[in-house]
Parts: structure tokens; C-alpha cells; sequence
């Protein structure tokens, strides 16, 4: 800890404790507006509320072999046909 002996030293700590307190109230004015908006970012988030269509199963393609089978077909068996004859 200094202490101030001069004029310049004075004035350069009341100016670093003034931003230090403009700072503050800069966060402190951040922050209430951050409480206020919690509630409102927390509806928004609720997801709950959406639904999804019946017809859709997201889980339709979860077996790749299937998936391959039915868009690929003939040109997947062709490519993989002889893939165990390198073993």
C-alpha cells in the first residue's frame, strides 16, 4: 500500500477509485438486468410445451445397415461385396 504524498499521486488514486466505482455501478446495472430477464429467458427455455408430430419417429434410422439397405441397396452390396476377401 502506497500512500499519496504529492498532488499527481492523489489525483491518479482518486481517478482509479472512481473507475473502480464506475465499474461497479456499470456491473451493478448489468446484473439487475439480468434478474429481470431470468423469468423471461426461463419460459423461452421450457420445452415442455412442443410437441412433436405423431407421424415423425426420430429414432427411425438408428441401424445403419437398414438405412443403407433401403437408399443405397444394390449399390451398397456391390461396393461391400467383397470387402471379407482381403482377410
Amino acid at each position: 500500500m502506497t500512500i499519496a504524498t504529492t498532488q499527481e499521486e492523489r489525483m491518479a488514486l482518486i481517478k482509479k477509485a472512481a473507475d473502480h466505482l464506475n465499474r461497479k455501478k456499470k456491473m451493478d446495472a448489468i446484473k439487475r438486468k439480468t434478474r429481470a430477464l431470468k423469468p423471461q429467458i426461463k419460459k423461452s427455455k421450457n420445452l415442455t410445451n412442443m410437441s412433436l408430430p405423431k407421424e415423425t419417429n426420430i429414432y427411425q434410422w438408428t441401424d445403419a445397415s437398414s438405412y443403407a439397405k433401403e437408399y443405397y441397396g444394390e449399390t451398397m452390396y456391390e461396393t461391400t461385396r467383397y470387402d471379407n476377401d482381403w482377410d
